[in-house]
């Protein structure tokens, strides 16, 4: 495979300016381009010119992001974790699979036992892949937390609905009552004895004596 000649081209002669001088700041080895490895073979290639070419790991994360979850747990599956690579190699292919936060947690904690390990050149990258896995993290806890709140929220305004409920209702009993109490009030006042005598009758129930005028 033409793409195994990644190691790196080096030039057999010191590039030359017009007017003969050195030109001393270009590099004198080309850096391997991995963009042109197919995804299907990023994950078999293992050697010195991968491992330390942060372009290989890039390569890598964009071929995991194009992978379906059910893939990439298949190729994760092919990688033990027995060296940083392959366990970089698993970190990159699951991170993106659909994976749960205890699995996640697990990659990291893996990885971090192979930090010393990691090629110099790959450990800022390495490094932000960690941070990235590691706010995913605190997002997982931060939504799970809101969910919490929000479920005792809910109950908290469920408590209080029901409360309400209750009090509508009890308040509903005691105006039925109150308005049964006052209709026997009136019933019972219409039933007594002279209830529609006026003020100026007389008292001990003597009858007033009706004045008779005479005619002129």
């Amino acid at each position: 495979m033409s793409c195994l000649a990644l190691a790196g081209c080096s030039a057999s002669t010191s590039p030359h300016a017009a007017d003969g001088k050195t030109l001393s700041a270009l590099p004198q080895h080309q850096v391997a381009d991995f963009l042109s490895v197919e995804c299907a073979d990023i994950w078999s290639l293992q050697s010195e010119a991968s491992d330390k070419n942060p372009l290989y790991w890039l390569r890598g994360i964009d071929c995991a992001d194009r992978l379906a979850p059910v893939q990439a747990r298949a190729e994760a599956r092919q990688h033990d974790a027995n060296s940083w690579q392959d366990a970089f190699k698993r970190g990159i292919l699951l991170a993106d699979a659909k994976i749960t936060p205890n699995e996640r947690r697990d990659l990291v904690t893996s990885l971090d036992a192979f930090s010393p390990q990691i090629a110099a050149q790959v450990r800022p990258l390495y490094q932000l892949w960690r941070d990235a896995q590691g706010r995913q993290l605190q997002l997982i806890e931060e939504r799970s937390r809101y969910a919490k709140l929000q479920q005792s929220s809910d109950a908290e305004l469920e408590t209080l609905r029901q409360q309400e409920i209750e009090l509508r209702s009890q308040l509903e009993l005691t105006t039925r009552k109150l308005e049964n109490l006052t209709d026997i009030e009136r019933q019972l006042s219409s039933r007594k004895p002279g209830g529609n005598f006026s003020p100026d009758a007389g008292h001990g129930g003597e009858k007033v004596p009706e004045v008779i005028h005479d005619d002129p």
